[in-house]
């Protein structure tokens, strides 16, 4: 009785050794060199960083201007701006396909 707990449970540990072996070895990278982004995905990211810049601004002057921070004249000379820049950035990071859609549906 004592032999047959013995080897079950040696043969037990090794199933599950035998399993959790994938898990235990720490895999080896085809390559730890990380691509360098061609000059496309470099533009795209400037616009994405920018974008957020001018809506993060836009956000703020809205803030400030409902807990009266900024006058009604200063937000409604500096809101402009701010939207008009938003703006641009959001159509130059919209792929042109749907650039062109939304030209054609505004045609119809």
């Amino acid at each position: 009785m004592t032999l047959g707990l013995v080897l079950g449970g040696a043969l037990a540990l090794i199933a599950v050794l035998f399993v959790a072996r994938p898990f235990l070895r720490e895999p080896a990278p085809a390559s730890d060199r990380l691509d360098e982004p061609g000059e496309l995905e470099r533009r795209r990211l400037a616009l994405v960083e920018d974008r957020d810049r001018a809506l993060a601004a836009l956000k703020e002057l809205e803030f400030d201007h409902r807990t009266g921070k900024v006058s009604d004249e200063d937000y409604r000379a500096l809101v402009g701006p701010l939207r008009r820049r938003a703006a641009e950035l959001l159509r130059a990071l919209e792929p042109a396909k749907s650039r062109q859609e939304r030209v054609h549906a505004g045609r119809g």
